[in-house]
């Protein structure tokens, strides 16, 4: 069966392992926790399109060590975070298989065996599934964050989709570190009004893919996003969904100061 994709707002840091912190996260925990209910079958592996990894020049990486590492990719958080492990196996047969559809679609890839999964992907990962017994591989961005080269690769991937395999982009739908207090919460909800319209309330898919590709006109946009990594897997998402599938706003968080932030689910 066709798996759906999706893009979910990560979280702030090692949130799960936070004492008291699910009182500010109650939306996105139930948001993590209920996702494996919108899935028509068990995934035989997760792809993860992770904000926080980035390649160069327009090569994307493919994690592919059968057994990843821990990469915690955090500061000034209690020690005890950075002893959290997640230990879902990696599939090298699923990486190889990511590396070809990548090259056969015109795009360049190679194989990864040293990065660890950093926390954009264990993060979501451990909430959806504690157990960590499904597979799971990283895919990187690109550095240039270029909407249209994240669109075609998520075009390159689609197929995983009727193999059993659940694409995640994890990122968040607004995030900047300068403004996450009373003084953001005006732009993030410009932003998001935006990006609900355009990815649910337009009916085209091909009016969908370009008013993505101008984020940057969007109301508050570079206060949204100052630096758009977090944005950037919004787009494979995009780029691995298709025509026929519908898109469903799956979190509206709100934040203490006022800040919201989205997941969406595409199929």
């Amino acid at each position: 069966m066709k798996m759906p994709v999706f893009y979910l707002s990560h979280g702030g840091g090692p949130w799960p392992w936070m004492e008291g912190s699910s009182r500010y996260d109650t939306e996105l925990l139930r948001c993590l926790q209920t996702l494996p209910s919108l899935l028509p079958e068990p995934p035989k592996a997760i792809l993860m399109v992770s904000a926080h990894w980035e390649s160069q020049q327009g090569e994307f990486l493919v994690q592919a060590n059968p057994k990843p590492s821990m990469y915690y990719d955090y500061y000034n958080f209690p020690e005890h975070t950075y002893h959290v492990v997640y230990p879902a196996p990696g599939q090298p047969e699923l990486a190889q298989h990511v590396l070809e559809l990548i090259q056969q679609a015109g795009g360049q890839a190679k194989l990864d065996t040293e990065r660890g999964f950093d926390h954009g992907a264990f993060v979501p990962a451990y909430v959806i599934y504690p157990d960590a017994q499904v597979p799971m591989i990283q895919l990187s961005i690109d550095a240039d964050y270029d909407p249209e080269r994240h669109l075609q690769l998520g075009h390159a991937l689609r197929s995983l989709r009727e193999e059993g395999v659940l694409i995640l982009g994890s990122g968040a739908s607004y995030h900047n570190l300068r403004f996450l207090g009373p003084e953001g919460a005006a732009p993030s909800m410009a932003f998001d009004e935006w990006l609900e319209q355009t990815l649910v309330h337009t009916d085209s898919y091909t009016d969908r893919l370009q008013l993505i590709k101008q984020w940057e006109f969007a109301p508050a946009a570079r206060i949204a996003h100052a630096r758009e990594d977090h944005l950037v897997p919004l787009f494979v998402a995009l780029g691995a969904s298709d025509e026929n599938d519908h898109v469903t706003r799956i979190l509206f968080s709100r934040s203490p100061a006022g800040i919201i932030n989205a997941s969406y689910q595409f199929g």
